[in-house]
């Protein structure tokens, strides 16, 4: 968490440095490009505050209403986050850019575009080295992009989609800006606007996708099933496991279901004890497996031939 706080505080330095002078900027050139960077920016800083608390509410401790923590809650702020890049970042921007192309405007002294286009690489590529370098340090042996994908903790990947966004977005501004300035193509503002806000409707679908599963009960890997099957099915008194079901609370906690079949000849405490055997055993396996509920049931073997039941 420690490493996805220190990139979030960056983007926000970041943004809150850059919003106001992106405004200033569209205002003085009459540029519907930079207020659209504008808009981004404005919606990148809210972005960060709503992470960072999500991150804040996630780390409540259970209570009777929640009796397995407030870990979903990141999961949520990070849903809302892909809504708002999507309605606001991207909506605006691709509104303000077909108004400009449909009807052009003259655009004022560039000067202060370009200067504040200067700065926000800077501030922006900067908070984007950070968001990277930390990202780098988390996944491993991993691609980046399986990275994304089997990442838990959506305020990582978040600030790398967004500060992207923000620099792909910067470099569409400048290119239209400088052509239509020398060439005096009076829509080529618009359309850096509305090509702008292409991209941030684009991240924001992917953002949502991947806060939307982990929302939506994602379980453990393939991998990390099978290593539990193996130990559960190694433990002398379990005839077989029935059942596997998990599902992410938090990017640091795991509820784990476990559906197991004990042997015959166990009586009550027999089967208590093995419980509470293999509860330990998976838990000490995998630190992030918080919660183990192991419930007992019947399997019945040599039904028929071609056939098993599980009752």
């Amino acid at each position: 968490m420690a490493s996805s706080n220190k990139s979030i505080y960056a983007a926000l330095a970041a943004n809150l440095l850059i919003a106001l002078t992106k405004f200033a900027a569209g205002f003085f050139s009459n540029s519907a490009a930079m207020v659209a960077e504008g808009v981004h920016s404005v919606v990148d800083t809210a972005n960060q505050v709503l992470l960072l608390f999500g991150l804040y509410q996630s780390r409540k401790k259970p209570d009777a209403k929640h009796p397995f923590g407030y870990g979903k809650e990141l999961y949520f702020y990070s849903f809302i986050v892909s809504i708002l890049i999507f309605g606001l970042g991207g909506g605006v921007s691709i509104y303000q850019g077909i108004a400009h192309i449909i009807t052009p405007e003259v655009p004022g002294n560039p000067a202060w575009n370009y200067a504040v286009l200067g700065m926000s690489v800077i501030f922006e590529g900067s908070s984007l080295l950070i968001a990277a370098k930390e990202f780098n340090k988390l996944r491993g042996e991993l691609s980046w992009w399986q990275a994304i994908v089997k990442s838990k903790d959506p305020s990582t990947f978040l600030v790398l989609f967004e500060d992207s966004a923000a620099v792909i977005g910067l470099v569409i501004v400048a290119v239209c800006m400088f052509i239509g300035h020398t060439y005096h193509i009076n829509y080529l503002d618009g359309l850096a606007s509305l090509l702008v806000g292409l991209v941030l409707i684009f991240v924001s679908i992917i953002l949502a996708r991947e806060s939307r599963s982990l929302l939506m009960g994602e379980g453990i890997g393939a991998t990390t099933k099978k290593h539990i099957i193996k130990i559960v099915e190694q433990d002398d008194d379990v005839l077989k496991l029935m059942h596997l079901m998990s599902t992410y609370q938090s990017p640091t906690e795991v509820l784990l279901m476990l559906i197991i079949s004990f042997k015959s000849n166990l009586d009550t405490a027999g089967i208590n004890n093995a419980i509470i055997r293999i509860r330990n055993r998976v838990k000490d396996e995998y630190n992030l497996i918080h919660f183990v509920i192991i419930q007992p049931d019947t399997f019945m073997e040599k039904v028929s031939p071609n056939m098993q039941l599980y009752v």
